[in-house]
């Protein structure tokens, strides 16, 4: 009985410290791409849920229960979940997409955009990035939210700031009158 205690709590003890040096890994990776720290902890969320869910059959097979039953467990469970998301494949689609956009995403909140959309102009800068979609705040004005699926699927293109005339006018003419001093 004892020695299911211990191996109980070494499994514990590794779990937390593999979370621990995730969370720390994923906070460097956010802070290196100026990821927004609600992201962030979406990340750390689902990935810290998904390390628990092994840990927890990879310890119930250790401690006597039996590989069958567990792996039934487990197959059970991802078939629930499967045919649950894929009602809404959409949501899986936009979950999955949202956490490579966090790890691989080359354009960051602030960053002026235009999706290449051939019925209509998807042109603005992004606002927030978030697990499910991407809020672009329009050149018109609007708020735009936009499914990570479809961000992945689109191209995207980085546009220079957007310039207003008078700001142009003056950085030529500032640009010209040094080149002839």
């Amino acid at each position: 009985m004892s020695n299911h205690i211990l191996l109980s709590l070494s499994y514990l003890a590794v779990f937390f410290l593999a979370q621990h040096q995730v969370k720390k890994w994923i906070l460097s990776q956010a802070n290196k791409k100026q990821v927004s720290e609600v992201r962030s902890r979406l990340i750390i969320q689902l990935i810290s849920y998904l390390m628990f869910f092994v840990t927890l059959s990879v310890m119930a097979v250790s401690l006597g229960l039996g590989y069958q039953e567990v792996s039934l467990f487990v197959s059970s469970a991802f078939a629930v979940l499967g045919v649950a998301l894929f009602a809404q494949w959409s949501i899986l689609s936009n979950i999955t997409a949202g956490v490579l956009i966090f790890f691989v995403f080359p354009y960051r909140i602030g960053d002026r955009i235009r999706i290449v959309e051939k019925d209509e102009d998807l042109t603005g800068v992004i606002v927030e990035i978030s697990i499910f979609h991407v809020l672009i705040k329009r050149d018109v004005g609007d708020l735009m939210t936009y499914p990570n699926s479809l961000m992945l699927q689109k191209a995207v293109i980085k546009l220079s700031p957007q310039v207003d005339a008078s700001t142009a006018v003056e950085t030529l003419e500032d640009k010209n009158s040094s080149q002839f001093e």
